[in-house]
């Protein structure tokens, strides 16, 4: 056993680069897993950066210059920033707040709904078993209302923390659109001589996460979009935060679109009732679900994520259940990472025994 364990570190860490490799990566993930929250804003910032990046690059193949081309996209996107914090933010806030009001009669007509369905079952099930069932999932009904109010209140963030993110988050992005180049410099001087693997990997994956979290930006800009404007159309309560919830849930694949599915319908048939128009809502929804993963999901991520449905999902429950939120945004790209570093992992050739 010890001559086999010796022969595996030799091989996969035989060479001076794959040990450097190795205490990068150890280093890294300390680093986001103890100051995850701290770094928030850094995190963000480089988000909009990597989306803003290819709108200067645009502007520049025009012809205008790297200073006119960063200032013109930077004021897109103060101008954009605003418009979210003025208009759509107090809306979602305002149908939230309703929402959660009208919470405690909502679960109340579940109750009442469920209290019906030992008349409608009786000749399947016996009057007991349904009772219990029934007992039972008002009491989960009512626990899940509870534990959402609490979660809701708790989860908030605190005045301090907003103003940070609104004041930090504009200024880094500005400095990393204008000084790419010397922030990238920076981090490679830090970095030994000899990183070919590094690299090869950086290279693979600058693209990588560049198109995945443009991709993804424009999927939840149309998924939220089209969501919104098929909600209002059926004027369907709390519009905007279920069509904000809809966009953002494409963040966690597979899972997203089938949990935020429950309050869609849920809000539909305690509204409308199993009525035409909670059908037109359950057909519709189902379209727009549909095209996202058959139409815009490939045309989007084509080139970009190359990976197994159930290495998407054991990522997403990973990294999400390790770095939270931005672990659910990154699940794909890092789990990408994951297979590049594999891929490109210096390994020395032994010679048989």
């Amino acid at each position: 056993m010890k001559k086999v364990l010796q022969r595996w570190v030799a091989q996969y860490f035989g060479t001076e680069e794959a040990v450097l490799l190795s205490v990068f990566l150890v280093a890294s993930i300390i680093i986001v897993a103890t100051l995850g929250d701290v770094l928030g804003p850094v995190i963000a910032a480089l988000i909009f950066a990597f989306l803003l990046q290819g709108v200067v690059n645009a502007l520049q193949n025009y012809g205008l210059s790297k200073i006119v081309a960063v200032l013109s996209t930077y004021i897109l996107f103060l101008v954009t920033f605003i418009t979210v914090l003025v208009v759509l933010i107090p809306i979602v806030g305002r149908q939230t707040s309703l929402l959660l009001k009208e919470l405690p009669n909502m679960v109340g007509q579940l109750k009442k709904l469920l209290s019906s369905l030992p008349e409608r079952a009786s000749e399947y099930i016996g009057p007991e078993q349904i009772q219990l069932v029934v007992t039972r999932v008002s009491q989960e009904i009512a626990n899940l209302a509870e534990q959402l109010l609490s979660l809701s209140i708790s989860s908030f963030p605190s005045l301090l923390a907003i103003m940070i993110y609104l004041f930090l988050v504009p200024l880094l992005v500005f400095f990393m659109l204008k000084d790419k180049e010397i922030l990238l410099n920076f981090i490679s001087n830090m970095l030994p001589k000899e990183r070919r693997v590094m690299t090869v990997i950086w290279d693979e994956m600058d693209i990588q996460f560049a198109n995945y979290i443009r991709g993804k930006a424009i999927e939840i800009l149309i998924v939220g979009l089209v969501s919104f404007i098929t909600f209002v159309f059926l004027d369907l309560k709390y519009a905007a935060l279920l069509a904000s919830l809809v966009g953002l849930s494409v963040l966690i694949p597979y899972i997203g679109a089938t949990l935020v599915t429950i309050p869609v319908l849920l809000v539909g048939y305690l509204q409308w009732g199993v009525t035409n128009d909670f059908f037109w809502l359950l057909g519709l929804y189902t379209i727009i679900q549909i095209i996202d993963g058959n139409v815009l999901v490939p045309l989007l991520f084509s080139e970009v994520v190359n990976l197994h449905p159930v290495a998407i999902v054991v990522a997403v429950l990973i990294f999400g259940g390790i770095w939270g939120f931005w672990g659910l945004f990154f699940a794909i790209p890092l789990a990408t990472l994951v297979k590049a570093i594999y891929n490109a992992w210096p390994r020395t050739i032994l010679e048989p025994d």
